[in-house]
């Protein structure tokens, strides 16, 4: 079986207490470098023997060699610079992350900025940690390798109108756009080339354009040059152009979520509705992974719009609180989401069930430090998944 399979998790995986001490250890200058990489070693090597024991096909190396869930892909481009303090001038007040940091009288730490032409070094930051992982696994396995990946629009939509890139640099987005796309192209062909085939984007920002709080500020930001009908349209473009060029046996899905910050934290509200047809008609990915914890992300209806060629992950077990979901309950929602499909494609509920998976509804620390949740509650909660998968589809990956 390829992906996506039957049981599924979202990447990052809450980091053991020694990792996180010693990388602010070293943060502080205060840590050996050399000490934080053997730890790591570690703690991979506990955490996919978890995933592996759980039962778990498609493993990752929990995000741990990374402080937030986008890496390090953006800071090592040419013409992307790491600001540290930025001005909050530059943030549109209205991207919902960007809201929860004024909320709580703050700016994000650190953000990334075009100060010149963007292009790809040629070197990868993204492909040690695939290698490290081939290391612990038989070379059958390799391709059961998942890698998530930065958002390509993730360092355009926090910013107000002009904000993104010098006008010097770039003339519009398009431009703009053209070159990120450039540089994801090189990002897979050595991914590619490096064993990898299963690649998940993380995108909050695509779920961002259900928020009828954010979809009201941007209206009312005069500086806008695109309304945001037109911004989705040319993200989707953007993802489209960067897909259309990677390597054929790849396989590409996205994540939305609605926020995922420290303490279980969430930035926005708004079902798919409003951006289904474009996101699942639209999109030239395999795979979407949902979240669909709560309330908040709606119903499964905008599912119907989801056409037979593709797939779709629910995240219907929370990562963001230990409490266990009802798995009979649980089960009820997913054939619930499989009429829907059926019916929206003129297709047999079984044959919906084929194109979909289960998983918790978003990581468990896409920032270092975590959701409220401790470990021994995460792997609950991934027991969870792989025990209902193995009800629903038994036998089955």
């Amino acid at each position: 079986m390829s992906p996506p399979f039957r049981a599924e998790h979202l990447g990052s995986l809450l980091r053991p207490a020694d990792l996180l001490a010693k990388r602010d250890a070293v943060n502080k200058q205060e840590g050996n470098a050399e000490e934080l990489a053997s730890i790591e070693d570690a703690a991979i090597r506990h955490v996919l023997q978890k995933q592996l024991d759980l039962g778990f096909s498609a493993v990752t190396d929990g995000e741990y060699r990374r402080h937030m869930f986008w890496g390090t892909f953006f800071p090592s481009l040419n013409g992307m610079k790491e600001v540290h303090s930025p001005p909050i001038e530059i943030f549109r007040p209205y991207a919902p992350d960007v809201a929860a940091f004024i909320e709580e009288v703050q700016i994000p730490g650190e953000t990334v900025i075009c100060t010149g032409k963007i292009s790809h070094t040629g070197e990868s930051t993204y492909v040690d940690q695939v290698e490290y992982l081939k290391s612990l696994l038989p070379k059958e396995r390799w391709g059961d390798i998942k890698l998530t990946v930065a958002a390509p629009n993730w360092y355009h939509l926090r910013y107000m109108e002009g904000s993104a890139y010098p006008k010097g640099v770039y003339a519009n987005d398009q431009e703009y756009f053209a070159d990120i796309a450039k540089a994801y192209h090189v990002e897979f062909d050595i991914l590619h080339k490096a064993g990898l085939r299963n690649v998940q984007f993380d995108d909050p920002n695509l779920a961002y354009f259900c928020s009828e709080k954010m979809l009201k500020g941007w209206e009312e930001d005069k500086t806008n040059v695109y309304t945001a009908d037109e911004t989705f349209d040319n993200y989707i473009q953007l993802y489209n152009d960067i897909i259309a060029k990677a390597p054929s046996d790849m396989h590409f899905g996205v994540h939305l979520c609605r926020g995922n910050f420290v303490g279980s934290r969430h930035f926005s509200e708004g079902s798919y509705d409003r951006i289904a047809t474009k996101l699942f008609q639209g999109l030239n990915v395999n795979t979407y992974y949902l979240e669909y914890d709560t309330p908040r992300a709606g119903g499964f209806e905008p599912l119907a719009h989801l056409p037979k060629s593709k797939n779709v992950v629910l995240g219907v077990v929370t990562s963001k609180f230990p409490k266990l979901e009802d798995k009979e309950e649980v089960k009820k929602r997913v054939y619930e989401a499989a009429e829907i499909i059926a019916k929206g494609n003129s297709e047999t509920t079984a044959e919906a069930m084929k194109r979909i998976s289960i998983s918790p509804q978003c990581g468990f620390a896409s920032h270092s430090a975590g959701n409220a949740i401790s470990i021994p509650q995460m792997e609950n909660k991934l027991k969870l998944v792989r025990d209902i998968a193995n009800e629903v589809w038994p036998g089955e990956a």
